[in-house]
C-alpha cells in the first residue's frame, strides 16, 4: 500500500453478478490517513481517518462521487449497505484479533 499502488478485487452481487473494482491509492499517512481513488464507474474518492482516543482508534470515512446527483442517488443504495457490511467485518476480525 503506496501512493500510486492499485487495489484490485471483484465484488460478487446478490444478484450473481460480479463487480470488478480498481482502486489507485493517492495517500498512505501511517497512522493517520489513508485516500484511494476508485477508478472504475463509479468514480469516487474515499478517504480513511483514523485517530487514536485514549487508546481506541476512531475510524472516520468518507466518500466523494465525481458523477452527478442522479448517479449517486442510484449508487448510494446498494454503497451505504455494502460499506456498512465492511465495517461490521473489519470489527469481527479486529475483535477476533485481540484475542490471541
Amino acid at each position: 500500500m503506496k501512493p500510486g499502488g492499485t487495489w484490485q478485487f471483484i465484488m460478487h452481487g446478490p444478484d450473481g453478478v460480479d463487480y470488478p473494482n480498481t482502486n489507485v491509492f493517492v495517500e498512505v499517512v501511517k497512522p493517520e490517513r489513508i485516500v484511494i481513488k476508485h477508478a472504475v464507474f463509479p468514480h469516487f474518492l474515499a478517504t480513511a481517518i483514523f485517530e487514536d482516543l485514549d487508546g481506541k482508534t476512531k475510524l472516520t470515512y468518507s466518500t466523494v462521487f465525481e458523477e452527478d446527483a442522479a448517479v449517486f442517488d442510484k449508487v448510494k443504495t446498494y454503497a451505504v449497505p455494502g460499506a456498512e457490511q465492511t465495517m461490521d467485518r473489519l470489527e469481527e476480525h479486529l475483535a477476533s484479533m485481540s484475542s490471541f
